[in-house]
Protein backbone atom coordinates (compact mmCIF):
# COMPACT_ATOMS: atom_id res chain seq x y z
CA UNK A 1 0.00 0.00 0.00
CA UNK A 2 1.41 3.39 -0.98
CA UNK A 3 2.12 5.74 1.89
CA UNK A 4 1.58 9.02 0.01
CA UNK A 5 -0.41 10.24 -2.96
CA UNK A 6 1.25 10.41 -6.34
CA UNK A 7 2.74 13.80 -7.21
CA UNK A 8 2.31 14.77 -10.87
CA UNK A 9 5.32 16.61 -12.27
CA UNK A 10 4.03 16.80 -15.85
CA UNK A 11 1.79 14.66 -17.98
CA UNK A 12 4.56 12.11 -18.58
CA UNK A 13 6.04 11.95 -15.06
CA UNK A 14 4.72 10.53 -11.81
CA UNK A 15 6.59 10.55 -8.48
CA UNK A 16 5.62 8.22 -5.63
CA UNK A 17 6.88 7.89 -2.10
CA UNK A 18 7.77 4.44 -0.86
CA UNK A 19 7.09 2.97 2.56
CA UNK A 20 10.62 3.57 3.81
CA UNK A 21 10.77 7.19 2.64
CA UNK A 22 7.74 8.00 4.80
CA UNK A 23 9.07 6.42 7.96
CA UNK A 24 8.03 7.71 11.37
CA UNK A 25 10.56 10.39 12.52
CA UNK A 26 10.41 9.11 16.11
CA UNK A 27 11.13 5.57 14.96
CA UNK A 28 13.98 6.77 12.75
CA UNK A 29 15.45 8.73 15.64
CA UNK A 30 15.23 5.65 17.86
CA UNK A 31 16.89 3.54 15.16
CA UNK A 32 19.80 5.97 14.82
CA UNK A 33 20.20 6.18 18.59
CA UNK A 34 20.11 2.41 18.92
CA UNK A 35 22.74 1.99 16.22
CA UNK A 36 25.02 4.51 17.92
CA UNK A 37 24.66 2.65 21.22
CA UNK A 38 25.67 -0.72 19.76
CA UNK A 39 28.89 -2.39 20.84
CA UNK A 40 30.12 -1.47 17.37
CA UNK A 41 28.19 1.76 16.69
CA UNK A 42 27.10 2.41 13.15
CA UNK A 43 25.38 4.91 10.87
CA UNK A 44 23.28 3.62 7.99
CA UNK A 45 24.73 4.60 4.59
CA UNK A 46 21.42 6.16 3.55
CA UNK A 47 22.58 9.21 5.50
CA UNK A 48 25.27 9.76 2.88
CA UNK A 49 22.66 10.67 0.32
CA UNK A 50 21.00 13.91 1.31
CA UNK A 51 21.05 16.57 -1.41
CA UNK A 52 24.64 17.59 -0.59
CA UNK A 53 25.89 14.01 -0.38
CA UNK A 54 24.15 13.02 -3.61
CA UNK A 55 25.71 15.97 -5.41
CA UNK A 56 29.13 15.12 -3.98
CA UNK A 57 28.79 11.54 -5.19
CA UNK A 58 27.92 12.77 -8.68
CA UNK A 59 31.11 14.88 -8.54
CA UNK A 60 33.06 11.79 -7.45
CA UNK A 61 31.89 9.90 -10.54
CA UNK A 62 33.47 12.60 -12.73
CA UNK A 63 36.87 12.62 -11.01
CA UNK A 64 39.91 11.45 -13.01
CA UNK A 65 40.82 8.94 -10.27
CA UNK A 66 37.32 7.40 -10.20
CA UNK A 67 37.59 5.02 -13.16
CA UNK A 68 34.46 3.02 -12.30
CA UNK A 69 31.82 5.25 -13.86
CA UNK A 70 33.56 5.93 -17.16
CA UNK A 71 34.43 2.23 -17.49
CA UNK A 72 30.83 1.17 -16.95
CA UNK A 73 29.60 3.82 -19.39
CA UNK A 74 32.09 2.55 -21.98
CA UNK A 75 30.83 -1.00 -21.52
CA UNK A 76 27.21 0.03 -21.83
CA UNK A 77 28.02 2.07 -24.92
CA UNK A 78 29.52 -1.02 -26.54
CA UNK A 79 26.73 -3.46 -25.73
CA UNK A 80 23.53 -1.42 -25.26
CA UNK A 81 22.00 -2.47 -28.59
CA UNK A 82 22.82 -6.10 -27.96
CA UNK A 83 21.35 -5.98 -24.45
CA UNK A 84 18.08 -4.57 -25.77
CA UNK A 85 17.99 -7.13 -28.59
CA UNK A 86 18.74 -9.97 -26.20
CA UNK A 87 16.16 -8.96 -23.59
CA UNK A 88 13.48 -7.47 -25.84
CA UNK A 89 13.03 -4.77 -23.17
CA UNK A 90 10.32 -2.14 -23.58
CA UNK A 91 10.66 -0.67 -20.09
CA UNK A 92 13.69 0.18 -17.95
CA UNK A 93 13.61 -0.08 -14.14
CA UNK A 94 16.70 1.36 -12.46
CA UNK A 95 17.30 0.59 -8.77
CA UNK A 96 19.36 3.32 -7.08
CA UNK A 97 19.16 5.64 -10.06
CA UNK A 98 21.00 8.72 -8.79
CA UNK A 99 21.24 11.22 -11.65
CA UNK A 100 20.26 8.56 -14.18
CA UNK A 101 22.99 9.31 -16.76
CA UNK A 102 23.95 5.79 -17.78
CA UNK A 103 20.46 4.61 -18.60
CA UNK A 104 20.33 7.00 -21.55
CA UNK A 105 22.61 4.61 -23.41
CA UNK A 106 20.01 1.88 -23.03
CA UNK A 107 17.05 4.18 -23.61
CA UNK A 108 18.65 5.33 -26.86
CA UNK A 109 19.12 1.70 -27.91
CA UNK A 110 15.46 0.96 -27.11
CA UNK A 111 14.36 3.98 -29.12
CA UNK A 112 16.49 2.96 -32.10
CA UNK A 113 14.85 -0.46 -32.04
CA UNK A 114 11.34 0.99 -31.67
CA UNK A 115 10.79 -0.58 -28.24
CA UNK A 116 10.84 2.37 -25.84
CA UNK A 117 7.68 2.72 -23.74
CA UNK A 118 8.29 3.28 -20.01
CA UNK A 119 10.96 4.00 -17.42
CA UNK A 120 10.86 3.56 -13.63
CA UNK A 121 13.51 5.12 -11.37
CA UNK A 122 13.90 4.15 -7.71
CA UNK A 123 16.19 6.23 -5.52
CA UNK A 124 16.40 7.33 -1.89
CA UNK A 125 16.96 11.02 -2.74
CA UNK A 126 13.80 12.75 -3.95
CA UNK A 127 15.55 15.83 -5.32
CA UNK A 128 17.81 13.86 -7.66
CA UNK A 129 15.00 11.47 -8.54
CA UNK A 130 12.61 14.26 -9.49
CA UNK A 131 15.25 16.08 -11.55
CA UNK A 132 16.22 12.87 -13.37
CA UNK A 133 12.59 11.98 -14.10
CA UNK A 134 11.82 15.43 -15.50
CA UNK A 135 14.95 15.46 -17.67
CA UNK A 136 14.21 12.00 -19.06
CA UNK A 137 10.60 12.96 -19.81
CA UNK A 138 11.83 16.00 -21.75
CA UNK A 139 14.44 14.02 -23.69
CA UNK A 140 12.18 11.04 -24.43
CA UNK A 141 8.69 12.51 -24.90
CA UNK A 142 7.26 9.21 -26.14
CA UNK A 143 8.09 7.57 -22.79
CA UNK A 144 6.17 7.52 -19.52
CA UNK A 145 8.43 8.08 -16.50
CA UNK A 146 7.63 7.00 -12.95
CA UNK A 147 9.85 7.77 -9.95
CA UNK A 148 9.72 5.93 -6.63
CA UNK A 149 11.33 7.65 -3.64
CA UNK A 150 12.45 4.70 -1.59
CA UNK A 151 14.92 2.05 -0.56
CA UNK A 152 15.45 -0.93 -2.85
CA UNK A 153 15.53 -3.14 0.24
CA UNK A 154 12.03 -2.10 1.33
CA UNK A 155 10.16 -0.62 -1.61
CA UNK A 156 10.59 -3.01 -4.54
CA UNK A 157 6.90 -3.86 -4.37
CA UNK A 158 6.09 -0.32 -5.55
CA UNK A 159 7.77 -1.07 -8.87
CA UNK A 160 4.68 -3.12 -9.63
CA UNK A 161 4.12 -5.67 -12.36
CA UNK A 162 4.96 -5.57 -16.04
CA UNK A 163 6.40 -7.43 -18.98
CA UNK A 164 9.57 -7.08 -21.06
CA UNK A 165 11.21 -4.92 -18.40
CA UNK A 166 14.97 -4.60 -17.95
CA UNK A 167 15.90 -4.06 -14.28
CA UNK A 168 19.21 -2.24 -13.81
CA UNK A 169 21.38 -2.49 -10.71
CA UNK A 170 24.55 -0.69 -11.75
CA UNK A 171 27.59 1.05 -10.25
CA UNK A 172 28.35 -1.78 -7.83
CA UNK A 173 25.28 -0.79 -5.82
CA UNK A 174 24.75 -4.43 -4.88
CA UNK A 175 27.63 -3.82 -2.47
CA UNK A 176 25.28 -1.63 -0.43
CA UNK A 177 24.16 -4.95 1.01
CA UNK A 178 25.90 -7.09 3.57
CA UNK A 179 26.78 -10.51 2.11
CA UNK A 180 24.16 -12.06 4.39
CA UNK A 181 21.52 -9.86 2.71
CA UNK A 182 22.28 -10.92 -0.86
CA UNK A 183 19.98 -13.93 -0.93
CA UNK A 184 17.05 -12.04 0.59
CA UNK A 185 17.46 -9.11 -1.79
CA UNK A 186 17.84 -11.24 -4.90
CA UNK A 187 14.85 -13.32 -3.84
CA UNK A 188 12.78 -10.13 -3.61
CA UNK A 189 14.04 -9.06 -7.05
CA UNK A 190 13.06 -12.46 -8.43
CA UNK A 191 9.59 -12.05 -6.95
CA UNK A 192 9.26 -8.66 -8.64
CA UNK A 193 10.44 -9.83 -12.07
CA UNK A 194 7.78 -10.98 -14.51
CA UNK A 195 8.18 -13.90 -16.89
CA UNK A 196 9.53 -11.69 -19.69
CA UNK A 197 11.72 -9.45 -17.52
CA UNK A 198 15.53 -9.38 -17.22
CA UNK A 199 18.03 -8.20 -14.61
CA UNK A 200 21.33 -6.42 -15.39
CA UNK A 201 23.87 -6.02 -12.58
CA UNK A 202 27.16 -4.11 -12.60
CA UNK A 203 30.21 -5.11 -10.57
CA UNK A 204 33.76 -3.85 -10.25
CA UNK A 205 36.78 -6.17 -10.32
CA UNK A 206 39.76 -6.53 -8.02
CA UNK A 207 42.71 -4.79 -9.66
CA UNK A 208 45.95 -2.95 -8.94
CA UNK A 209 45.99 -1.70 -5.33
CA UNK A 210 47.30 1.75 -6.24
CA UNK A 211 44.47 2.25 -8.73
CA UNK A 212 41.82 1.13 -6.24
CA UNK A 213 43.15 3.36 -3.48
CA UNK A 214 43.46 6.37 -5.78
CA UNK A 215 39.75 6.11 -6.61
CA UNK A 216 38.92 6.73 -2.94
CA UNK A 217 41.65 9.26 -2.18
CA UNK A 218 41.06 11.82 -4.91
CA UNK A 219 43.41 14.79 -5.00
CA UNK A 220 40.48 17.26 -4.92
CA UNK A 221 39.24 15.88 -1.59
CA UNK A 222 35.68 15.29 -2.84
CA UNK A 223 35.47 11.77 -1.41
CA UNK A 224 36.63 13.07 1.96
CA UNK A 225 33.83 15.65 1.93
CA UNK A 226 31.36 12.95 0.93
CA UNK A 227 32.26 10.89 4.00
CA UNK A 228 32.31 13.85 6.35
CA UNK A 229 28.87 14.90 5.13
CA UNK A 230 27.31 11.89 6.88
CA UNK A 231 28.18 13.55 10.20
CA UNK A 232 26.64 16.81 9.06
CA UNK A 233 23.46 14.97 8.12
CA UNK A 234 23.20 13.48 11.61
CA UNK A 235 23.85 16.87 13.17
CA UNK A 236 21.16 18.51 11.06
CA UNK A 237 18.51 15.82 11.23
CA UNK A 238 18.91 14.46 14.73
CA UNK A 239 20.58 17.24 16.71
CA UNK A 240 23.83 15.38 17.30
CA UNK A 241 26.88 17.55 17.76
CA UNK A 242 29.70 15.70 16.05
CA UNK A 243 32.69 17.99 15.53
CA UNK A 244 33.16 17.36 11.82
CA UNK A 245 36.58 19.00 11.70
CA UNK A 246 37.76 16.53 14.35
CA UNK A 247 37.74 13.72 11.77
CA UNK A 248 39.96 12.92 8.82
CA UNK A 249 39.37 10.78 5.74
CA UNK A 250 41.38 7.56 5.43
CA UNK A 251 40.93 5.03 2.61
CA UNK A 252 43.01 1.95 1.83
CA UNK A 253 42.71 -1.47 0.24
CA UNK A 254 42.55 -4.49 2.53
CA UNK A 255 43.99 -7.40 0.50
CA UNK A 256 42.85 -10.02 3.01
CA UNK A 257 39.21 -8.94 2.96
CA UNK A 258 39.51 -7.74 -0.66
CA UNK A 259 37.73 -4.47 -0.07
CA UNK A 260 38.42 -0.77 0.22
CA UNK A 261 38.07 0.60 3.73
CA UNK A 262 37.02 4.24 3.84
CA UNK A 263 37.20 5.64 7.34
CA UNK A 264 36.63 8.94 9.02
CA UNK A 265 39.15 8.74 11.80
CA UNK A 266 38.94 10.86 14.95
CA UNK A 267 41.97 13.11 15.32
CA UNK A 268 41.15 13.97 18.90
CA UNK A 269 38.91 12.69 21.67
CA UNK A 270 35.19 13.33 21.24
CA UNK A 271 32.90 13.44 24.27
CA UNK A 272 30.12 11.66 22.40
CA UNK A 273 32.19 8.63 21.35
CA UNK A 274 35.60 8.80 23.03
CA UNK A 275 38.40 7.82 20.65
CA UNK A 276 35.75 6.84 18.10
CA UNK A 277 36.53 5.99 14.52
CA UNK A 278 33.84 6.29 11.87
CA UNK A 279 34.37 3.43 9.50
CA UNK A 280 33.12 2.60 6.04
CA UNK A 281 34.64 0.26 3.47
CA UNK A 282 34.00 -0.48 -0.18
CA UNK A 283 33.92 -4.23 -0.16
CA UNK A 284 35.39 -6.31 -2.94
CA UNK A 285 33.48 -9.54 -2.88
CA UNK A 286 32.87 -12.57 -5.01
CA UNK A 287 32.31 -16.30 -5.16
CA UNK A 288 34.08 -19.14 -6.95
CA UNK A 289 31.50 -18.91 -9.73
CA UNK A 290 31.78 -15.15 -10.28
CA UNK A 291 34.59 -12.58 -10.67
CA UNK A 292 35.63 -10.88 -7.46
CA UNK A 293 34.04 -7.46 -7.47
CA UNK A 294 34.20 -4.11 -5.74
CA UNK A 295 30.91 -3.33 -4.04
CA UNK A 296 29.37 -1.15 -1.35
CA UNK A 297 27.77 -1.72 2.02
CA UNK A 298 24.76 -0.63 4.01
CA UNK A 299 26.22 1.28 6.91
CA UNK A 300 28.98 3.53 8.18
CA UNK A 301 30.30 1.99 11.36
CA UNK A 302 31.65 3.80 14.36
CA UNK A 303 34.13 1.84 16.42
CA UNK A 304 36.98 2.19 18.84
CA UNK A 305 40.41 1.82 17.25
CA UNK A 306 40.24 -1.94 17.87
CA UNK A 307 36.80 -2.31 16.28
CA UNK A 308 36.40 -4.27 13.03
CA UNK A 309 35.49 -2.27 9.91
CA UNK A 310 32.57 -4.02 8.27
CA UNK A 311 30.77 -1.47 6.12
CA UNK A 312 31.31 0.13 2.74
CA UNK A 313 30.54 2.85 0.20
CA UNK A 314 29.61 2.71 -3.47
CA UNK A 315 31.98 1.50 -6.15
CA UNK A 316 31.75 1.10 -9.88
CA UNK A 317 31.18 -1.74 -12.29
CA UNK A 318 33.37 -2.79 -15.17
CA UNK A 319 31.65 -6.19 -15.44
CA UNK A 320 28.04 -6.65 -16.51
CA UNK A 321 25.85 -9.73 -16.31
CA UNK A 322 22.29 -10.26 -17.49
CA UNK A 323 19.86 -12.68 -15.91
CA UNK A 324 16.25 -13.64 -16.40
CA UNK A 325 13.87 -14.53 -13.54
CA UNK A 326 14.69 -18.22 -13.83
CA UNK A 327 18.16 -18.54 -15.31
CA UNK A 328 21.11 -16.59 -16.67
CA UNK A 329 20.19 -15.52 -20.19
CA UNK A 330 23.47 -13.76 -20.83
CA UNK A 331 26.98 -13.37 -19.53
CA UNK A 332 29.58 -10.71 -20.14
CA UNK A 333 33.28 -10.71 -19.47
CA UNK A 334 35.83 -8.01 -20.02
CA UNK A 335 39.50 -7.21 -19.64
CA UNK A 336 40.12 -3.80 -18.12
CA UNK A 337 43.59 -2.30 -18.20
CA UNK A 338 43.75 1.32 -17.12
CA UNK A 339 40.96 2.91 -19.20
CA UNK A 340 40.96 0.41 -22.06
CA UNK A 341 37.86 -1.76 -22.25
CA UNK A 342 37.65 -4.88 -24.41
CA UNK A 343 34.16 -5.49 -25.72
CA UNK A 344 32.31 -8.11 -23.61
CA UNK A 345 31.01 -11.23 -25.30
CA UNK A 346 27.37 -11.86 -24.44
CA UNK A 347 26.07 -15.39 -24.74
CA UNK A 348 22.40 -16.19 -25.04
Amino acid sequence: MRTAADARVNEHVRIERGHHSASDPAAEHAEVRGNLLRTLPRIDSKYFYDDTGSQLFEEITQLPEYYQTRTEEALLGNIADEIVRLTGARELVELGSGAGRKIRLLLDAMRRQGRLENCVLLDINETFLRTSAEELADQYPQMEVRGVVGDFLHDLDLVGSGNKRLFLFLAGTIGNLYPRQFATFLTSVRATLGEGDSFLVGLDLVKDTARLEAAYNDSAGVTAEFNLNALRVLNQRFGTDFEVDAFEHVAFYDPEQEWIEMRLRAQRADKRLPRAIIVSSASVSGTRSAPKSAASSPAVHLSTPSGAPVSSCRAGSPTLSISSPRLWCGRSSTAVRNDRVDRPAIAG
